[in-house]
């Protein structure tokens, strides 16, 4: 029964429930053997050009069946084996009798296996790159629409000066801006493992064109461009650095980190109820109290974030114990962090594209918050203009301080409002500024330059790294499961 319903075997949620069909394709089995095929294609093509006895007819064999491949087959002969890669290179030879004794001629494992892998990490960088571009550009758009809306600001999680909801939204976007740019690099960077042999040295290759470096060089050179990359690590052994997955998993956990932050100030902002992340018509936040509006999508973010960032851990201890030209106990870790790794940073932008596309904003509430707390901030707005009205500085800072202690008392003894200005009104000392009160209170006045901020941050560091991207941002997230 277990071997018949599917609902018998554990499966992957980042699989099942989470992740595009894009990305997942992207670590699929049908992905990497087919891309096996077609670097066994490269190398018969570059080895025939340099003057290897490779025939036409053979090329044509294995070109027309990269994508016939006998799943059943391959399991069967790797269950006999015990080796995935001659698994595969017999079951590619069983259909392909004409190629059989020049597939993967002068190669190592490796050749297929590490070569692979970094058309994959390339390929699921792409994939990521234009997902957070349209978080990036979801959120510009919020961040322009609301700069100028006054809002509490927050340090230590206590009521600070006012900043406004988009210039919040910026400090946001500027850590994704951060990481789209190191994705970027890290996608750049990488490079093919090309044809090295079995340690690195293509002793196999010098054999095989008999002491000839330049058609050695030249065999890597044509193989690395066929395989879509500018450059080839010069020194490899049996396997590329494993710093390189460092490289890649790093600059994805700090994805998370980002994605992690966002999520949680979305999360606090809901508990005060001035923003929220969208939420459906029939959506239910709690199966006991049907009053929860529960902002599930940025505690998943969140959720999936923390396994984002902690994955960082396998590449570091995996590059530090590879012995000499290599050891294989990095294989069954790389099998499952590098997926892992581009699963998870795949869902939590696909639900933070989702989020960003929906945000609601509260600005009564917003307000009313404010009003709690701006009669203590603008205090020293109210010393200034007394000052300017003839009064002394030490004299109406006394006066400001008692009364700011009993208004503070009625807030947290009493569970009254703030009745600081009512008091300030009440008091005759403070009658040559009675008038000004109205005006010393505008939150706007408290806001500084941060719409003007908005403005140029937007103008001059957004817009333009997302212009590559701009034929790929009409698309609209739905949430998954």
């Amino acid at each position: 029964m277990a071997e018949e319903d599917p609902f018998c075997r554990y499966r992957s949620p980042l699989v099942s429930r989470y992740a595009s069909p894009d990305m997942a394709f992207n670590f699929s089995e049908r992905k990497k053997f087919s891309t096996w095929r077609r670097l066994w294609l490269y190398l018969a093509k570059a080895e025939k050009s340099l003057g290897l006895p490779i025939t036409d007819e053979q090329i044509q064999e294995m070109e027309a069946k990269l994508d016939s491949i006998d799943f059943k087959m391959a399991a069967e002969e790797e269950k006999r084996l015990r080796h995935d890669v001659m698994a595969h290179v017999h079951t590619f030879a069983h259909c392909c009798p004409k190629a059989a004794g020049i597939i993967h001629l002068g190669a190592t494992s490796c050749y297929v296996g590490d070569n692979t892998d970094l058309i994959v990490l390339r390929d699921g960088f792409n994939l990521l790159l234009p997902k957070l571009a349209r978080v990036i550009s979801r959120l510009a758009d919020f961040a322009e629409k609301y700069a100028d809306l006054p809002t509490l600001g927050f340090t230590h999680y206590q009521p600070a000066q006012l900043t406004t909801v988009g210039k919040r939204c910026c400090l946001w976007i500027q850590d994704l801006c951060m990481d789209l740019h190191n994705l970027e690099r890290a996608r750049d960077e990488l490079r093919f493992r090309g044809v090295k042999g079995t340690t690195g040295t293509q002793a196999s290759f010098l054999q095989l064109f008999e002491g000839d470096h330049d058609k050695v060089e030249e065999l890597d050179r044509l193989v690395t461009a066929m395989a879509g990359f500018k450059r080839a690590y010069i020194v490899t052994g049996q396997t590329y650095s494993r710093k390189v997955d460092i490289e890649v998993l790093s600059v994805l956990a700090s994805l998370g980190a980002s994605v992690h932050k966002i999520c949680t100030d979305i999360r606090l902002l809901a508990n005060l109820k001035e923003v929220e992340e969208p939420f459906e018509k029939d959506q239910i936040g709690s199966s006991a109290m049907a009053y929860k509006r529960n902002p599930m999508r940025s505690e998943r973010c969140c959720s999936l974030a923390r396994h984002l960032m902690i994955l960082i851990q396998d590449p570091l201890q995996t590059a530090s114990v590879q012995w000499f030209e290599r050891t294989l106990d990095d294989s069954a870790n790389r099998r499952v962090c590098l997926p892992e790794a581009f699963l998870t940073a795949d869902i939590i932008l696909s639900t933070l594209q989702n989020i960003s596309e929906g945000l609601v904003v509260y600005p009564k509430v917003i307000a009313r918050r404010i009003q709690q707390e701006l009669p203590f901030m603008c205090t020293e707005n109210i010393i200034m203009a007394m000052v300017k009205a003839g009064g002394n500085r030490q004299d109406c800072h006394e006066k400001i301080r008692v009364l700011s202690q009993q208004a503070a008392a009625v807030v947290k003894q009493q569970g009254g409002d703030n009745d600081l200005i009512e008091r300030i009104r009440a008091d005759p000392y403070f009658s040559p500024i009675h008038g000004e009160l109205e005006s010393l209170l505008e939150p706007k006045s408290f806001t500084g330059r941060a719409s003007q901020q908005v403005a140029r941050f937007l103008k001059e560091e957004v817009h333009p790294v997302l212009t590559p991207y701009k034929s790929k941002m009409d698309v609209t997230m739905e949430l998954s499961l």
